[in-house]
């Protein structure tokens, strides 16, 4: 006779929900109708967004979904296969041609996401015996691409060059890579890329930069952060951005060396065994590109509405970060006063999440309000009366380690 088999001890799923909630940790998703805007339907009720990485407003442009349709109508909803085998369209090699030019790299490759175009890079690049040098305040998709990779990782001081410039001396790996964000996405702060450039040109390591928040944001025509540190494609080799934030659509791209590129599409594995990016997506990506690239009101609106933002701030006595791009973060020390004000800006018909550990260290959770150029003055006055409001109720902010 079979005895049953005892159950597995190890996977106690529930407890550890269980633990989370009781540590002000639990996520839950939120439902939007119709999407992205400065209004939303949110589980049923009219909100007015602030948490939205739809920087420029182009998610819901008339353009940007009138060439969807065409778009889908011409080549379907799906790509049908990977790249490698019949999904690469015209669609995708133009946006790929356009992105190179837009960034003024020689070749441009378009992955399914920002999180498959880190993996995929690093893990092409290297392996055992090299070693990646990684910002501390890196996104989660760098680090855990250092760590698939099969490389040391070793992580330096935040936006410190004297540290990374010491970490690189003492390594003896055979390829160095050094990795960084080019916008935070939690501390909204630029990456200093000239003063990190010397000490990776000094140990011959290459530079990576993931620019997902800068494409779009900076730059005059928003060429993004190496644009406004004016970083060659040497100076830069490796540049990434990713297209659902700025640009409204979806997806990501890496450019770069032709060599990069033709590596990439040999070695890259969550290039060449996943499904290509829908054509009509591309085709939508190449209209946000071209609206990107001329509509610098949209840019301008931003700053003006950011610095209003921050005013305001000052004047309530809210503790700000040192951010001059879309993301503002307000830091509310623990998790559970985090939630506390984001559930009270809630109440008064604001959305504005609570960021906690571990996407940020311990005593830092904040609201991470992020701004669009579809918001309206009125509406960033707004916002400021709520914080005083939920400030006066909930009284004064805890220290931050």
């Amino acid at each position: 006779m079979i005895q049953n088999a005892p159950p597995a001890t190890g996977f106690n799923l529930e407890g550890q929900i269980d633990a989370s909630k009781a540590a002000d940790l639990y996520r839950h998703r939120r439902t939007l109708v119709p999407g992205q805007g400065a209004w939303a339907t949110v589980d049923g009720v009219e909100k007015l967004i602030f948490c939205s990485n739809d920087y420029l407003g182009l998610a819901r442009h008339p353009s940007v979904i009138a060439s969807f349709k065409k778009a889908a109508d011409c080549y379907g909803v799906g790509s049908g296969a990977s790249h490698l085998v019949t999904g690469h369209s015209r669609a995708h090699q133009q946006l790929e041609e356009e992105l190179a030019a837009f960034t003024g790299r020689p070749r441009a490759l378009v992955f399914s996401s920002g999180y498959m175009a880190n993996i995929g890079v690093i893990d092409a690049l290297v392996g055992p015996g090299d070693c990646s040098f990684h910002d501390r305040l890196n996104h989660a998709s760098l680090l855990d691409a250092g760590r698939l990779s099969g490389a040391r990782l070793m992580r330096y001081r935040h936006c410190d060059a004297d540290d990374l410039a010491c970490k690189l001396a003492r390594s003896q790996s055979r390829r160095k890579l050094v990795v960084t964000d080019g916008v935070f996405s939690m501390d909204g702060d630029i990456a200093p890329l000239r003063t990190l450039m010397r000490p990776v040109q000094q140990q011959g390591a290459w530079l990576m930069v993931d620019d997902a928040h800068g494409f779009g944001t900076l730059g005059l025509q928003g060429g993004g952060a190496a644009s406004i540190f004016r970083m060659s494609a040497q100076e830069v080799p490796v540049l990434i951005g990713t297209l659902g934030k700025a640009f409204g659509t979806s997806g990501a791209f890496v450019t770069g060396s032709h060599a990069l590129v033709e590596s990439l599409i040999q070695s890259a594995n969550t290039y060449k065994y996943t499904t290509a990016l829908p054509p009509a997506l591309a085709e939508a990506t190449r209209t946000s590109l071209r609206l990107v690239q001329t509509e610098n009101w949209r840019r301008e609106r931003l700053q003006h509405l950011i610095q209003r933002f921050r005013a305001g701030c000052r004047q309530l006595g809210l503790r700000l970060l040192d951010s001059q791009t879309p993301i503002q973060p307000i830091i509310a020390g623990s998790a559970s006063r985090a939630l506390a004000m984001s559930a009270a800006l809630e109440a008064r018909g604001i959305l504005v999440t609570a960021i906690r550990p571990p996407t940020v260290p311990q005593g830092s959770s904040r609201l991470r309000v992020t701004f669009s150029a579809n918001h309206q003055e009125e509406e960033v006055d707004r916002l400021l009366d709520a914080l005083d409001s939920v400030q006066k109720t909930l009284g004064g902010d805890e220290p931050c380690p």
